[in-house]
């Protein structure tokens, strides 16, 4: 019989969308993370469950608090996300790592969080790129397509109404379509609530390949497109398909964005690997 470790894990959720948080300081001697190890703590029948893991290590001395490393639910590590940005500050600053604000290093760059309560978190994301109001999908039921990178790429397509749409078809279909390629991208579809200012979010997530509850990267990418169409104005407030709010500002001027929402520690434990 091989060796084995016991792996200490938290599992938090940011509007639904769930992660695999890891300290660095904790990890066995000897376990290495792997695609497949991650893979298989993400994955819902074998292992803990989540759409991604994300560890928590060492920041730049003297230049940011810690580092967060995120990788998706089929092991590849990614440039960043929104919602998981915001459970890594309530993390670090539940282990005293970081106060009410922190600065914090990401693939897709130095960003900066505060927390308003414990799970109450704001977190500033990288700014666009790549935003392009009239993307061409000429096999596309739906008539109006945007593209925005906020961290990663979206597709957004403003809907009438969220419900009526056959997510896991579409969403794989555009996820994996030429003009995306090769990285491929995130689908989104946006739609005003009834008699409301909110927006209706859903998002098929690459590396997830399926629906997630939310997505703040997302959401903000919807934002950002909504506030170039004049449908919205900062901040919107989006609803996610887990039913949480997110408020996301988006500073045209500067490029620059900020997503508030919720950050919650669901429970915590251990499970044990092969090493």
């Amino acid at each position: 019989m091989g060796k084995t470790a016991n792996l200490v894990f938290t599992k938090m959720h940011g509007a639904g969308n769930d992660f695999v948080f890891l300290d660095q300081r904790e990890l066995p001697e000897g376990l290495v993370l792997t695609q497949e190890v991650i893979a298989f703590l993400c994955d819902r029948r074998l292992g803990v469950g989540a759409d991604g893991l994300i560890i928590i290590g060492p920041g730049r001395e003297g230049k940011t608090d810690f580092r967060m490393t995120y990788f998706n639910a089929d092991g590849g590590e990614v440039e960043m996300c929104g919602n998981g940005a915001r459970c890594s500050v309530a993390f670090a600053h539940e282990r005293d790592l970081v106060g009410q604000a922190c600065t914090f290093d990401t693939q897709a760059g130095v960003l900066t969080g505060v927390v308003h309560s414990p799970d109450d978190i704001t977190v500033s994301l990288t700014g666009w790129t790549d935003l392009d109001l009239q993307v061409e999908l000429p096999d596309s039921p739906w008539d109006h397509h945007a593209a925005c990178n906020t961290g990663v790429p979206h597709l957004v397509i403003p809907v009438p109404d969220t419900e009526n749409i056959d997510l896991r078809k579409w969403g794989s279909t555009f996820r994996h379509h030429e003009i995306f390629a090769p990285a491929g991208t995130n689908v989104n579809w946006v739609a005003r609530a009834e008699d409301s200012a909110e927006f209706l979010l859903r998002t098929y997530e690459r590396g997830v390949e399926d629906e997630t509850l939310a997505c703040g990267t997302g959401a903000s990418a919807a934002a950002v497109v909504l506030c170039h169409l004049n449908q919205a104005e900062s901040p919107v407030a989006v609803r996610t398909r887990g039913g949480d709010l997110l408020l996301i500002t988006v500073d045209r001027e500067q490029g620059k964005l900020l997503l508030r929402g919720p950050a919650v520690a669901s429970y915590s434990g251990q499970i044990t690997l092969s090493v």
